[in-house]
């Protein structure tokens, strides 16, 4: 997600292991665009104990601090519903699950609320930085003893917040290392080492840092589940996807101009794309001869762009991994899944679809799979902004 007027990217991920022995995590991380309101919703909810019982709470409290954030419901009144909500423990007879909020405007104004995990940490650089908190007790007799800490800031490029439930902070309890737990001093001791050594680590990379710190605390077997989400505002990583020639040849020129003049990385998915664009700016084109993927053409290579694949086939198996793509899902070597690689890695992502039919396609006797490449790319579409929260827009030619 782009912040228009700072030009400032927001990479957002979350990391998680599940406790030892279970095969399912009890902690539950939720993310939800509001394009309409220009507004980013993230939570991580940790249910009460591990397991499918910990899942279904910390769900039906996610989905519900997700609803009722996006409605702009009191906070104090959210939290008590959320609590009345929850089905009660039969041992302990109470509804327990802990959740953050963090709702994010496209103008960087950033509010954050904490009910019982343990407290974010936000970054301004390297630095510490403390907005200044608020805490709410809640009104209703049965919780009484029970608060919320809220704040509010305007957020700045190369700022972080850094969120966690109670894995990440008592991994290692017991041990001879860290008898309480690693502790939150500890720990953001080392996510400021870490962030001094590499300034400009990815949300990604510092969450997966964190989470396996921690389960190296816990011998390999998180004695909790346990999870480590990272907010970074940051400078956009932009991506230039080109796919059939235009419509009117006599726009060629001006076709291959928007690509030589794009600033980030290049790719061309299309075989008559990739010749014209050489043609109208004199660059070497070589097509390629070493098959990668059995099921698509082999790479080609155009000067100075980035990856050149061929066109429909290949768009819609990216389509393909991109909504079936898991946390743990391995990426091979061949075209589609390089396309995909791709997008992960870039922010705010620019799509020129050209508009002019390939006869070849119009075959009712060829597979299905060779789908209009306007539908393929509206899958694309969809899926990078709604799973992966990229910023994207289409152009067609």
């Amino acid at each position: 997600m782009r912040l228009p007027e700072s030009n400032i990217f927001i990479d957002i991920f979350c990391h998680q292991a599940n406790h030892h022995g279970e095969s399912i995590c009890g902690d539950v991380f939720l993310t939800r665009r509001v394009k309409e309101e220009g507004r980013t919703i993230v939570v991580l909810s940790d249910g009460m104990g591990s397991g499918i019982k910990a899942n279904v709470l910390a769900s039906l409290t996610s989905s519900m601090a997700v609803n009722f954030t996006l409605e702009h419901r009191e906070v104090r009144k959210t939290a008590e519903i959320i609590m009345n909500t929850l089905p009660v423990c039969s041992v302990r007879k109470i509804s327990y699950s802990t959740f953050t909020i963090i709702d994010i405007e496209d103008d960087g104004y950033t509010t954050i609320v904490e009910y019982d995990n343990p407290s974010c940490l936000i970054l301004r650089g390297e630095e510490i930085f403390d907005p200044g908190w608020d805490i709410i007790f809640l009104e209703s007799e049965k919780y009484q003893s029970k608060e919320i800490k809220t704040c509010s800031f305007r957020a700045e490029k190369e700022d972080r917040i850094l969120f966690w439930s109670d894995g990440i902070i008592q991994s290692g309890m017991g041990s001879r290392s860290f008898p309480f737990g690693w502790g939150r001093d500890a720990l953001v001791t080392q996510v400021i080492k870490i962030l001094k050594n590499n300034p400009f680590t990815s949300s990604a990379k510092l969450a997966r840092k964190i989470v396996s710190t921690a389960l190296q605390h816990d011998g390999g077997k998180p004695k909790d589940d346990t999870s480590c989400g990272v907010i970074y505002f940051r400078e956009p990583r932009k991506l230039l996807l080109v796919s059939g020639p235009p419509f009117d040849d006599r726009k060629d020129l001006d076709f291959a101009m928007k690509v030589q003049k794009f600033s980030g990385k290049k790719i061309i998915a299309g075989g008559t794309t990739a010749e014209i664009v050489a043609r109208e700016l004199a660059l070497r084109f070589d097509a390629g001869m070493d098959q990668t993927d059995p099921e698509l053409p082999p790479i080609s290579f155009v000067e100075g762009i980035n990856l050149v694949t061929e066109g429909i086939l290949t768009l819609g198996k990216s389509a393909r991994i991109l909504e079936n793509l898991k946390k743990d899902s391995q990426l091979g070597q061949g075209p589609a899944d390089l396309i995909v690689k791709h997008f992960l890695e870039s922010d705010r992502i620019h799509i020129i679809n050209g508009t002019r039919i390939n006869v070849a396609h119009q075959d009712p006797n060829l597979p299905v799979e060779l789908e209009i490449r306007r539908s393929v790319v509206k899958r694309i579409v969809r899926v990078l902004e709604e799973k992966f929260l990229k910023e994207v827009t289409v152009e067609y030619l």
